[in-house]
């Protein structure tokens, strides 16, 4: 499902990295037939060009409970045969539901490390009905879904609720290419193709990692095959026994209290403090009464040098807002986006994130489908393991409702969340069981539950209390942190996780907490106005930021050539050079301050940290000049306002010029 305790304002509790002298019974798993061969005699194929992976297609009773349904479906499983002497298998169930584990399984790896990729035969799946098991989706449907007023306040409100949550729904339906298979999208569905899997390549026992909503599916699937099991992983865990309205309820609250603890981060920093005039909670809660009130309306700069005009709603900031707050860097380019509009009337940044987490293009706001996120699965799976009551679809809604209401009212920001699942009030064929699953007791079975106090997804106390009820469990708790802790770069969990795969090693106490942080430091926003940069010096270090965290740079790819507006003027454009070491850039006529324009050329050298800038500016300064910094020198020559201009000095705002790391977008955001 779904894709906290008030934060301290300094860290004080230290990081636990022993190691226990005992280990866990050790498990070496051999197969019978070598991997490779295994694969080839299912017909493994490459799972897309460059992936490692091999995939293979099996075919599952479409309906695994019920014998006499003859229907097969095919579900699709990629495998990276163990570099080295093989202890077994290692799968991982991915977020969501709906998130392609195929797709984004080659990201994963460098967060393993090399010793688990030794050690065991790593595997992803797409979960039936999605990308290579079925690719059921409804994009279409979607986006609109996600702009429309989820407020639900007054009875008009509400009444707009059940209507859009119903357009969704017969919508969704329409748009997938198979509505037969829906019903059937279930978690207690799901977990048995794994188990056919496990059946054909022979393996007595393998260990399986869950993150967010992947720990509902490896707790349902070590409830049914807890025999098959050698060791459990929950990392951003569900709390199986909550029914979907206080499971919403306890989100919603953690999603709020992150977004609050973020902007009082924010206060807490002088530069971040000075961009939002004082107080980024008041910044954002002005903001958001605004909205509440009227829409803003804006110019979107396009690529083409021309605008659009625009409109910002209250719907748009909730959405964007609780898009940005899974991570620390996230959560840092939402408030510095905040802060532009607080600081300085600026809703641009605001948009250009809202258009990025909702998947559309910036340009002409026409759905980008993509393929490796389905709604439909989303949906498909939800509502077959969350059931609401009520007789009819109405009678549903309006329990829904009822129940949740007063929540709305005391949960002070992104209260609109909590009807995430009024959807499932009109899915077609969506469970009527109210019965929630039992705590989980995996007796035998080590288990390690991983969760960061600032997940706003998968609240950390579901964790908290899924790991009291395990017969034999160790807590790994991050202070702060983002959604889902393992292979993100801190050392303490990623090692606890790697010893005890690998080693056999459990941690030395039941109970480990790992250091953290909240929020990455902010990048000062700049000026609006170039006669506030003093210099040509500065106004072209400022620029260096500005393109660094560019939302659409910022969060690009790293390969497809793009061209972007400029906030006020003018165009960027950046590709990756055939080599993949360098981004090169080109300016025409590009503003990210008033009178400060742009036109020529640079680049970005990964290989040595140098960025280069060739252009010739207007406004504020008639100059050519050469803007280069290497490492923490900046060098500048050319002439400006018929002076030559000749300086190499230290970078003053090197911590501020770091390249955004692409290769991390797409792990970082399933």
């Amino acid at each position: 499902m779904k894709s906290r305790l008030r934060l301290p304002a300094q860290l004080t509790l230290i990081v636990v990295l022993l190691f226990s002298s005992i280990a866990a019974a050790p498990y070496q798993q051999t197969l019978q037939t070598p991997m490779d061969d295994l694969l080839d005699a299912l017909g493994g194929y490459e799972c897309f060009e460059g992936s490692v992976f091999t995939c293979v297609t099996i075919e599952v009773p479409l309906d695994h409970f019920n014998p006499s349904d003859t229907r097969t479906l095919n579900v699709t499983f990629a495998v990276l045969p163990a570099a080295g002497a093989r202890k077994g298998m290692f799968v991982t169930a991915t977020g969501g539901p709906g998130y392609s584990g195929i797709s984004s399984a080659d990201s994963y790896l460098p967060g393993f490390g090399g010793d688990v990729l030794n050690s065991f035969d790593i595997v992803f799946f797409d979960q039936r009905g999605l990308l290579f098991s079925g690719d059921q989706t409804c994009p279409g449907a979607a986006s609109a879904f996600y702009q429309r007023d989820a407020r639900g306040k007054t009875p008009q409100q509400e009444a707009a609720l059940k209507q859009s949550s119903e357009a969704f729904s017969a919508g969704c339906v329409s748009e997938v290419s198979d509505p037969s298979l829906l019903p059937y999208l279930g978690t207690k569905q799901a977990v048995e193709d794994l188990e056919i899997f496990r059946q054909l390549l022979g393996d007595e026992k393998f260990w399986l990692y869950g993150e967010s909503y992947g720990t509902q599916y490896a707790q349902t699937y070590a409830a049914a095959h807890s025999d098959h099991l050698a060791g459990l992983i929950l990392d951003g865990t569900v709390d199986l026994t909550l029914d979907g309205f206080n499971y919403y309820v306890q989100q919603t609250q953690a999603f709020s209290d992150v977004l609050t603890a973020s902007l009082e981060a924010c206060n807490d920093d002088p530069a971040c403090r000075k961009d939002m005039l004082g107080d980024a909670i008041r910044g954002y809660d002005t903001l958001a009464k605004v909205l509440e009130k009227r829409n803003i309306h804006f110019r979107f700069p396009l690529a083409n040098g021309k605008s659009a005009y625009r409109t910002f709603t209250f719907s748009d900031l909730e959405f964007v807002t609780a898009s940005q707050v899974y991570s620390e860097s996230d959560r840092m380019m939402f408030v510095r986006a905040l802060a532009a509009f607080t600081s300085k009337l600026d809703i641009l940044p605001l948009a250009r994130l809202l258009y990025l987490d909702l998947g559309v293009d910036s340009q002409t706001l026409d759905v980008i489908p993509d393929p490796t996120y389905s709604e439909a699965v989303f949906f498909g799976v939800e509502c077959q393991d969350y059931g609401y009551p009520g007789n009819t679809p109405e009678e549903k809604a309006n329990t829904y409702l009822a129940t949740v209401d007063s929540f709305e009212f005391s949960i002070p920001r992104l209260a609109s969340l909590i009807y995430a699942d009024l959807p499932c009030a009109y899915w077609p064929n969506a469970t009527t069981d109210l019965t929630r699953p039992d705590y989980l007791f995996a007796e035998n079975i080590p288990t390690l539950v991983l969760g960061s106090t600032a997940d706003p997804a998968t609240p950390y106390s579901n964790g908290v209390n899924v790991y009291e009820h395990l017969a034999d469990a160790y807590l790994i708790t991050q202070e702060y942190g983002p959604h889902v802790i393992f292979g993100r770069g801190n050392a303490c969990p990623d090692e606890l996780v790697v010893d005890f795969l690998v080693n056999d090693v459990v941690p030395a106490e039941h109970e480990t907490t790992c250091e953290g942080y909240l929020i990455d430091s902010h990048v000062p926003l700049a000026p609006r106005f170039a006669v506030s940069f003093g210099s040509p010096r500065n106004a072209l270090s400022a620029m260096e930021t500005e393109i660094y965290y560019l939302p659409e740079f910022y969060y690009w790819d790293g390969f497809t050539p793009t061209t972007v507006g400029c906030n006020y003027g003018g165009t960027l454009g950046y590709e990756l050079n055939n080599a993949g070491t360098r981004v090169n850039f080109s300016l025409g006529k590009c503003a990210f301050s008033y009178n400060f324009v742009m036109t020529g050329s640079g680049f970005y050298n990964f290989e040595n940290d140098r960025f280069v800038l060739n252009v010739s500016t207007t406004g504020r300064w008639k100059c050519n000049l050469r803007y280069d910094r290497r490492g923490d020198n900046v060098k500048i020559t050319g002439k400006c306002d018929g002076k030559n201009i000749n300086s190499d000095d230290f970078d003053t705002e090197h911590l501020w010029h770091n390249i955004p790391n692409f290769e991390e977008f797409d792990k970082n955001n399933n």
